[in-house]
């Protein structure tokens, strides 16, 4: 099975009086590069979200974004006790040093304007933390879930590419050795025409026409193709990381069709490499988004 690179997860958890969500998005991307947006009461935890992303997606471009919401009920604001307790010192010391009797009242602590301050939602606690951590860990198993359906369609897509490949190959190999045959005749035709000349060296010829026959043999190109075509398909049924690995194998898919092309001299193999390389392009694209 593989896993594409592209992706997304939603997950959602609620704790202290605070809605979390989290979602996570994924592009195609060499390493594994995760990026966080969170409130700033959770920075301390950024750290750790990538790291569980990393340990989850091995792959891409990954974009993390948390949201958290307080509930309808929470109120805008909140008492900053330390600077109402200040004020009421300080009043008290205004009062005595008036030499008041009035008492300190609270709508003269409440003119004061840092006593009430706004309530961020933001606000870190350890129970918006821990609905993170639930939502993130859902979040990444939605984004695991659409990253394996994805991938199974990029199997099905490139194993049909594969089979495309191994129909060509099966005719150059059926189509190869006749065209060895014909350039074998050909080379013995024309070497009885030259043997009427004394001065030509038979020896000489009998080892051109072999090292001809090398030259146009393609089947140690074609056994190494199905040997890579082979391994191809071990690497889509591996449970591990095999972009990087189906990547290489693509490229030694090229190096043998273009071989393959060149050493036949033949226009229906070539003709043949020419749709290999078509298919093979297109394994080429997919293989990019195969974590």
């Amino acid at each position: 099975m593989i896993y594409s690179m592209t992706g997304f997860g939603r997950g959602t958890a609620s704790a202290d009086g605070a809605d979390v969500t989290v979602e996570v998005r994924s592009l195609n991307g060499r390493y594994c590069e995760v990026t966080v947006r969170a409130p700033r009461s959770l920075a301390e935890h950024e750290t750790e979200m990538q790291s569980r992303v990393k340990d989850a997606l091995d792959r891409g471009k990954i974009g993390v974004n948390v949201q958290a919401q307080r509930e309808a009920a929470s109120a805008p604001v909140r008492v900053d006790a330390a600077a109402a307790a200040a004020y009421r010192r300080l009043l008290d010391e205004v009062r005595e040093a008036a030499r008041l009797t009035e008492p300190v009242s609270l709508e003269q602590v409440l003119k004061f304007p840092d006593v009430l301050v706004a309530a961020d939602a933001e606000d870190h606690t350890e129970g918006v933390w821990e609905a993170t951590q639930a939502a993130l860990a859902e979040a990444l198993d939605a984004h695991l879930a659409m990253r394996r359906q994805e991938g199974d369609a990029l199997a099905a897509d490139l194993h049909a590419r594969l089979e495309a490949i191994e129909t060509e190959l099966d005719a150059v190999e059926a189509e190869a050795p006749a065209r060895i045959d014909a350039a074998r005749t050909a080379m013995h035709e024309r070497i009885a025409e030259l043997l009427s000349d004394e001065r030509v060296d038979r020896d000489r010829l009998e080892l051109e026409i072999a090292l001809l026959a090398d030259k146009l043999d393609v089947n140690e190109e074609c056994v190494r193709l199905r040997s890579h075509l082979a391994l191809f398909r071990e690497a889509l049924a591996s449970d591990e990381p095999v972009g990087r690995r189906l990547n290489f194998l693509a490229q030694e898919f090229n190096r043998e069709i273009n071989t393959i092309a060149s050493k036949a001299n033949d226009p229906g193999i070539a003709h043949r490499a020419v749709t290999m390389k078509e298919e093979l392009e297109k394994i080429r694209e997919q293989v990019q988004n195969v974590v």
